[in-house]
């Protein structure tokens, strides 16, 4: 009886909420903030080219503070990384960091493929602008613009492998991709805001410029973690420049709550069987994000705090930023006393990251996305919260942090055209798995394409009875 009577008012209460919010939900009109310094006011539009040049005392300085590296606390017996990272294991890679990764070579082959800026709303906005190399002469072969952004605590630096893929002719295509990888503002080479505000909406608006700036008023757009989130909201802001969209953390707040209480009493209503595990028993999984979020309170509260403390000693930034990439990579990899972090990446592309934000002195104000998301003003926006109608495809990665279920999904991406359980893979799809989540992109791409061209005739085609006139 009091199953039933739990159930009742769970779903009275979500019925309630669900007419009373999509009443209330309306696209906001946001401004274009201008978010540098005053002294960009006058700044030039022009787009310049790019690149890394670290100058060598930033790299002596770098060194100095390799040299003795405080991690003598042994870790507890047995615990492998379930209590973070342990102090012997990143005394070896800061003993590899100092003696043999070569920045000159890694800092080479970050600056393989064209890299521009351009100063957009006083900020001076870094990216990769790759165009597609090796066309065929004797196939047509249509390039089509793709904006891909990436999330924390990574960077560009995830995107080096997935570029020649999808930049790349394939055979089985009449397509390929122009890719533009901006860095967010405040990561990386790309400046940070000067004063608060600067949300993953407003980082759209940028985004949206950018695209504008280089001549496309129509392009796909791709993300994780903050990717995803900054190009969610720019479907819902600007529909009509996106051809459409395709995420690997798809996410729907809206209800998620309601339905997951329902489905622990009824889980095929929410998900499929052989997917229920990744949902329930839901103690199991509030747990793990529970264990898993504290780096996200402290940063969404605190992100000025944290920040210097990883900005003055590389060691104490490496061992922050480490820690994500193994357990957010597959949580397994907790129990293991190397943290599975080589099963997936080597040494030096986590190190060409981890050099990425030291250089750049970034850590902090890349945190400080994180407070400005969670914002009263922010989240009045319910931007979030919005449905979405541009075309849509979700590739589902086994290993993803959450999992919400394609029938949630459908509650906020009205035109969900492809919905993919990916054999392997977690959160940092481009870096861990670019061969599967290029062939995932592509062939979102070849199904929007192809509803696009029907349309397309449908919309040229002449009536049969006006036919018959214009015959007479």
């Amino acid at each position: 009886m009091w199953k039933t009577t739990t159930v009742i008012l769970v779903l009275a209460i979500g019925l309630y909420h669900l007419i009373f919010n999509s009443e209330q939900l309306k696209k906001p009109d946001l401004p274009e903030t201008f978010w540098g310094p005053d002294k960009n006011k006058g700044a030039s539009k022009e787009i310049r080219p790019f690149k890394i040049d670290v100058p060598q005392s930033v790299l002596d300085d770098l060194n100095k503070r390799l040299e003795n590296p405080r991690l003598n606390v042994e870790p507890l017996e047995g615990v492998a990384w379930t209590y973070g990272v342990p102090a012997p294991y990143l005394k070896n890679i800061i003993e590899y960091w100092r003696n043999k990764y070569n920045w000159n070579e890694r800092q080479a082959l970050l600056n393989k493929y064209p890299q521009f800026v351009t100063n957009i709303q006083g900020l001076n906005i870094h990216f990769y602008h790759v165009k597609p190399s090796n066309l065929p002469k004797n196939k047509k072969i249509k390039v089509i613009p793709l904006l891909m952004v990436h999330g924390w605590p990574g960077s560009v630096v995830e995107f080096q492998k997935i570029i020649p893929l999808l930049t790349t002719p394939k055979q089985d295509r009449d397509f390929v991709f122009e890719v533009i990888a901006p860095s967010l503002p405040g990561y990386g080479f790309s400046d940070a805001a000067v004063r608060p505000g600067l949300s993953p909406a407003h980082i759209g608006i940028i985004f949206k410029n950018l695209m504008t700036r280089l001549g496309f008023e129509k392009y796909y757009i791709q993300g994780g973690d903050w990717g995803a989130i900054i190009t969610s909201s720019m479907a819902v802001l600007y529909p009509e420049k996106i051809f459409g969209l395709h995420s690997n953390m798809c996410t729907s707040k809206l209800f998620n709550n309601f339905w997951y209480i329902i489905g622990t009493y009824f889980p095929s209503l929410v998900v499929d069987k052989k997917y229920e595990n990744r949902i329930y028993p839901m103690k199991d999984k509030f747990f793990f994000i529970l264990e898993e979020s504290g780096y996200f309170h402290l940063q969404a509260t605190k992100p000025d705090t944290i920040g210097l403390a990883l900005m003055n000693s590389p060691v104490s930034l490496a061992g922050y930023i480490l820690e994500k990439f193994s357990t957010w990579t597959n949580k397994e990899y907790k129990t293991r006393k190397d943290g599975g972090l080589l099963e997936k990446f080597t040494l030096d592309e986590l190190l060409d990251n981890i050099m990425v934000y030291w250089v750049t002195d970034s850590i902090t104000s890349s945190a400080r996305l994180y407070a400005e998301a969670n914002t009263h003003k922010n989240r009045d926006l319910q931007i979030d919260d919005m449905p979405i109608d541009v075309p849509t495809a979700c590739a589902l990665f086994p290993h993803e942090l959450m999992y919400v279920p394609e029938k949630l999904l459908k509650s906020r991406y009205l035109n969900l055209i492809q919905v993919n359980h990916m054999p392997g893979g977690g959160h940092f799809a481009a870096m861990e798995e670019p061969l599967l989540l290029a062939n995932d992109i592509y062939d979102f791409v070849a199904k929007v394409e192809k509803l696009s061209k029907k349309d397309d005739k449908k919309a040229t085609a002449i009536p049969q009875q006006d036919n018959k006139k214009t015959q007479k």
